[in-house]
């Protein structure tokens, strides 16, 4: 929200009241506590009135400083509370002088003057950010200039503007569809359904990292309204509605520190199971199909070779107007139970489609509404609209009863055969409705997405244990990324649609989250072949991968055979893959750090890759480039390590090897993408591609790519629960190489365009230029 009317004025009845000094100051074990009057105190009357902000400031974990600036503490709190992970008790670290008060959390330091206020964030002695003069105000909307600030109305904000440096860019903010810097942006953090085209999101995270190192947790669920520079152009501002504002301060250095210190404080991606991993199909959103459209669909797939691993029923498994009554509808679906079976034992996982909406035709709604699970109007009759379904209701998950409610009813669908649900929806939240808790339901309209998705996933966690629960949830706030897989909604399909969703999941994976997907060959309309194949290539070279449209099927045999051949291409290649993507997987689960990651996230310190958005890593080691145009052109840059080194990144297919800082532009195949492998490298490749889950530790194939002198390449083998199984090590002295694990099983080591020849009995084959070593022990070591 944007206040002020140029660098001098506010805008014509706003009034801005901003701390002038610090007048007190309360140092307890805990907590800081600073009285900060809005007005200079030359005497004593001058105490008698005038607003005053009182300033409360912890650490409640190393690195992470927390400040609460509040203008009436009396106002009753009827606002829900993100679920964090932080020690209220934590002791402060403080320095007070008569000057300044010194607040210290590891490397993190607060720093504010107390006659002239300010604030300055310092990571060592390294400035991150500062706020002074009216930075952090108080500020009403509606000011009629009284002598003194009234009670609390709904003309009152309080804000905060942190400064942004020379080059400083920000990024984050949840799952965003416009540019991937969101320096000159407004964004309020308020979910919606409104597709993937405009700027509205159903993901938003009141959340920024800056490429310093450092970012800011706004803890509201409110709506956050986020003018990164853009009311002021040197600045980052955020602001809330009422009397407070709770903000934290994280700590790097580097922006990965940030997103692992953001994810212990709000939670961190549950490890989903390898099954996920797997190619998903769907029916689709408003396609007629019964039990044979479902078996022609499975069969089709599975005889052309495309091991697909779940089969997705969306909306109409249910009957018309009646969504959500979790029934099948008999009609086209006579025998469920039996036809699951079927299904299941072709080796494939169900999921169906779910939303928390109750139509009005669904012999849920008179359950919900007699006994009060539903959402109601002020005055007490159940909160329905016609958008959706017809006469809808929503299901009120302030509600222990109607959680339980709601559980009971999907368990029925679990104990028949379902594996999971996909959570739609979760956007369309109103905000003149009563919750059974009493939550002010404008701060509930974000938060009630983690209630929704919280109460699935925890089922499905007591149902089919914890490592196997998963959701498709759409819709997310602070906390959400425990609860994966997210997809990326309801996209067009063009390669405009593909791109925006890609930016869309690097934003989402730059604010904490660790998986995502997005519907491959678009949702709305039907793509052409060309954008339908780029589109799989993409889609199984991210962290999940499902096939889902609007109107329209998306069997690959639907556009054409070579679409055929590239849908079973990428599936096979990703199987063969899990070694290495589930370990990313687990970097994810128990860093925080997600599987697919922005150059810049990657490469900070690379200033090309500060604003690249078409390509990512996906995991430490793979560049993903995918391609964009009907030309078959496809674009990437070839980041630069961090101390500036040039060295050789290699082509995953082809072998061919080029130099880091440059662009390259090429030809690609339907089967072929940019798939560039980093330079001192293991990339693990498992010996099934046709099935995600298997035994990733036997006989794997560790791949070494442009191992330097001097340099050591590292990996880890997980097993399918997430246990390490084993580490490699391949270190390279001049032409030794030497080989390291504590693998049990049998493993295969592939140098990649390396000639090496055995100097202890190690049984080599060479193909192309690569060196094969089998029959590996755990201490081996060749020359080359």
């Amino acid at each position: 929200m944007k206040f002020s009317n140029g660098c001098w004025l506010q805008k014509e009845g706003t009034a801005c009241f901003s701390p002038a000094e610090v007048y007190f100051t309360k140092i307890e074990d805990s907590k800081v506590t600073l009285c900060a009057p809005t007005h200079k105190i030359a005497h004593r009357g001058d105490t008698l009135g005038g607003a005053n902000l009182t300033i409360e400031i912890t650490t409640p974990m190393p690195e992470v400083i927390r400040v609460k600036t509040s203008h009436y503490l009396g106002v009753l709190d009827k606002s829900p509370k993100f679920e964090l992970n932080i020690d209220e008790n934590a002791k402060v670290d403080v320095e007070d002088s008569d000057s300044q008060i010194v607040i210290h959390s590891g490397n993190a330091k607060l720093v504010i003057t107390k006659e002239n206020w300010s604030m300055t964030y310092y990571n060592g002695e390294e400035k991150m950010c500062s706020s002074s003069g009216r930075d952090l105000a108080y500020m009403k909307t509606n000011w009629k200039g009284d002598a003194y600030v009234s009670s609390y109305d709904n003309d009152a904000y309080m804000r905060q503007q942190l400064s942004i440096g020379v080059g400083e860019l920000l990024y984050g903010a949840g799952e965003q569809f416009g540019p991937f810097v969101k320096n000159g942006q407004s964004i309020d953090i308020w979910n919606e359904d409104g597709g993937t085209s405009t700027d509205q999101s159903y993901k938003n995270i009141p959340f920024y990292i800056s490429n310093k190192g450092y970012g800011i947790f706004v803890n509201h669920t409110d709506r956050v309204s986020m003018e990164l520079a853009t009311e002021a152009v040197t600045k980052a501002e955020f602001s809330v509605p009422g009397e407070s504002l709770d903000y934290f301060f994280i700590n790097g250095p580097k922006m990965k520190d940030v997103l692992r210190r953001y994810t212990d404080l709000t939670g961190k991606p549950a490890l989903p199971a390898p099954w996920t991993f797997g190619l998903w199909l769907s029916t689709s959103f408003t396609t007629n199909y019964d039990e044979e459209t479902v078996m022609s669909f499975i069969d089709g797939m599975l005889d052309r070779g495309i091991p697909m691993k779940v089969f997705h029923f969306d909306c109409f498994w249910m009957k018309d107007f009646h969504w959500s009554d979790f029934t099948w509808d008999s009609r086209v679906f006579p025998d469920p139970a039996g036809m699951l079976k079927r299904i299941k034992a072709k080796g494939l996982k169900i999921c169906v489609w779910i939303n928390s909406y109750i139509g009005q035709e669904s012999p849920l709604f008179k359950e919900g509404m007699e006994n009060g699970y539903l959402l109601k109007r002020p005055d007490g009759s159940v909160w329905q609209w016609d958008m959706w379904q017809p006469g809808m209701a929503i299901v009120d998950f302030t509600n222990p009863v109607a959680c339980k409610w709601f559980q009971d009813k999907l368990e029925v669908l679990i104990d028949m055969g379902v594996d999971c649900f996909k959570t739609d929806f979760g956007e369309r939240i109103p905000t003149d409705c009563v919750y059974y808790n009493g939550m002010d339901p404008e701060k509930m309209h974000n938060y009630y997405t983690y209630l929704y998705n919280k109460t699935v996933f925890d089922l499905l966690e007591r149902k089919k244990g914890k490592g196997q629960a998963v959701l498709f949830a759409r819709s997310a706030t602070v906390g959400g990324q425990k609860f994966p897989v997210h997809w990326g909604g309801d996209c067009w399909s063009d390669y405009e649609s593909m791109e925006e969703s890609l930016r869309g999941g690097l934003s989402l994976q730059m604010s904490g989250f660790g998986f995502w997907s997005h519907d491959i060959g678009g949702f709305e309309s039907t793509s052409t072949p060309d954008v339908y194949k780029r589109w799989c290539a993409f889609g199984l070279l991210s962290s999940h991968s499902r096939l889902h449209g609007s109107t329209s099927y998306r069997v690959p045999w639907a556009y054409d055979e070579e679409a055929v051949d590239v849908v079973r291409f990428f599936t096979r290649l990703k199987a063969k893959l899990m070694p290495y993507l589930y370990k990313t997987a687990v970097q994810a689960h128990t860093l925080g750090v997600p599987s697919m990651r922005s150059m810049v996230l990657e490469y900070t310190n690379d200033r090309m890759c500060q604003y690249l958005d078409r390509q990512y890593m996906l995991g430490d080691n793979l560049l993903v480039a995918p391609i964009f145009n009907e030309n078959s052109i496809g674009e990437y840059y070839l980041p630069v390590s961090e101390d500036g080194k040039k060295e050789i990144w290699t082509n995953f297919f082809t072998g061919e090897e080029q130099e880091c800082g440059k662009w390259y532009t090429g030809e690609y195949g339907y089967c072929d993408i940019p798939l560039m492998v980093r330079p001192n490298s293991i990339v693990a490749i498992g010996a099934c591609d046709d099935n995600p889950e298997y035994d990733y530790a036997d006989d794997v194939l560790l791949r070494v790519f442009a191992l330097e002198d001097g340099k050591t390449a590292k990996t880890e083998i997980y097993n399918m629960a997430g246990e390490l199984d084993f580490t490699a090590e391949v270190t390279r002295n001049g032409n030794k190489i030497v080989v390291k694990t504590d693998a049990k099983k049998p493993y295969r080591v592939e140098l990649v365009n390396c000639q090496a020849k055995s100097a202890d009995g190690t049984v080599l084959s060479t193909e192309g230029n690569s060196t094969f070593l089998s029959e590996c022990k755990n201490a081996i070591s060749v020359e080359v």
